[in-house]
């Protein structure tokens, strides 16, 4: 499959200076006719142990799929299946890990844009370092452990 400018420069290769006319014609036409709308984040509610169970309660008692039970709830599919999969959200513990995680989204979303929070990575210890055994070599040569 070829794009638009290997084929206008085939065109152009060819000759064809009609054909590059009406195709820019055509660029100028979708250009006074394009609109530029803001994206829009579409939210579904909000994850509850309720509405966990009513995932459970459809999945167990109709032969719908996850995709078809995140659409009837107005949830992410992604969601259904963690709580089919994993037992998510069933419980109201404050502490759980998605209730957590869930918090830290809420208050990323609510600092002004631009700001950001340095990521966190767990702390492992350094890897012990191998020590370099150095084979004698040609004396205008360095090891490549010297440089």
């Amino acid at each position: 499959m070829t794009t638009l400018k290997e084929f206008e420069d085939a065109l152009r290769e060819q000759g064809m200076q009609m054909a590059l006319a009406i195709l820019q014609r055509l660029r100028e036409r979708d250009r006074a006719t394009r609109s530029v709308a803001p994206a829009r984040r579409i939210t579904g509610q909000k994850m509850t142990p309720d509405l966990a169970r009513r995932i459970l309660e459809l999945h167990a008692s109709t032969g719908m799929t996850q995709q078809e039970i995140a659409f009837e709830l107005s949830v992410n599919q992604g969601r259904v299946n963690e709580v089919i999969k994993r037992g998510k959200w069933l419980s109201d513990d404050p502490n759980a890990p998605e209730a957590l995680a869930r918090d830290r989204a809420k208050a990323r979303m609510d600092k002004p844009s631009g700001t950001r929070e340095p990521k966190r990575r767990p702390s492992k210890p350094a890897p012990a370092r191998k020590r370099e055994v150095r084979t004698p070599g040609r004396p205008d040569q360095l090891p490549l452990g010297d440089l």
